[in-house]
């Protein structure tokens, strides 16, 4: 019930310098105790002055907060209650996008082996044609084969001495005196390519023999002629390749 006109009224005790607790214990002991209570009570108007609108504000914002949490609590339940229906929904969406999925999946198969059969129509059509091709090739091939090997015999038996000029004019005056006696060859025909595979001459070349026309041609009538090879190696580009070649056959070197 203290009021600020109180306080006022006080403020002249109050600010006098014998107003306290000792001096009144002087003047009358049994009742010095009031002198503290009303600067308490002074103290405690001022401090109540700044706390009661504080209170009253907590009350107010404690009252919004409960109707907050009210409001809070319904909102949590409608949303509970939506994402137990979007649950549903996104359940029922995983399942339509696994049937669509396995939809896809068929149509893809089905295109991949519809793609597949006809390619396979498209080959077995240019197959045809290329067997008819191939059959024609063959069917020269056999008309020449005589031809041919007495020209690849011809290189082995004889051209060995000779280096790349004269080995190519020899092969013209064989294939003229063919003509002459109407035997048939292959006009194109590459005698390194009849007598060697290519993964035999790459390995020759990993062994050491030089990758050149001439030294392929030496290499073959190394390993194809049936005479004993002499072998003119001024650089030893040969015997490099011979010893890498026949190392694991147990080749014996005399110096």
């Amino acid at each position: 019930s203290i009021t600020g006109e109180t306080v006022e009224l006080l403020e002249p005790y109050l600010d006098m310098e014998d107003y306290n607790l000792e001096t009144a214990k002087k003047v009358c002991g049994n009742v010095a105790g009031l002198c503290s209570w009303t600067q308490a009570m002074a103290y405690f108007y001022g401090i109540n002055k700044e706390v009661l609108p504080l209170k009253a504000n907590l009350a107010l914002q404690e009252g919004r907060l409960a109707a907050a949490q009210t409001e809070l609590n319904n909102a949590q339940i409608q949303l509970d209650e939506k994402q137990m229906e979007l649950d549903r929904v996104q359940a029922m969406y995983d399942t339509a996008m696994k049937e669509k999925q396995a939809l896809l999946d068929d149509a893809e198969a089905c295109r991949r082996k519809m793609n597949n059969a006809t390619a396979l129509i498209e080959g077995l059509g240019g197959e045809k044609l290329r067997w008819t091709a191939s059959s024609k090739i063959f069917q020269n091939q056999i008309i020449n084969l005589v031809g041919n090997v007495l020209l690849a015999t011809g290189f082995l038996s004889y051209s060995g001495p000779f280096n790349q000029e004269y080995r190519n004019l020899l092969l013209q005056l064989w294939k003229k005196e063919m003509d002459n006696s109407k035997i048939p060859y292959t006009n194109d025909l590459n005698l390194t390519g009849m007598l060697a595979d290519n993964a035999t001459v790459g390995e020759w070349n990993l062994q050491g023999l030089p990758n050149d026309d001439l030294s392929i041609q030496n290499g073959i009538i190394v390993t194809k002629a049936s005479r004993y090879p002499l072998l003119i190696d001024p650089q030893g580009q040969g015997e490099t390749w011979i010893k890498n070649k026949e190392k694991n056959n147990g080749l014996q070197v005399n110096s």
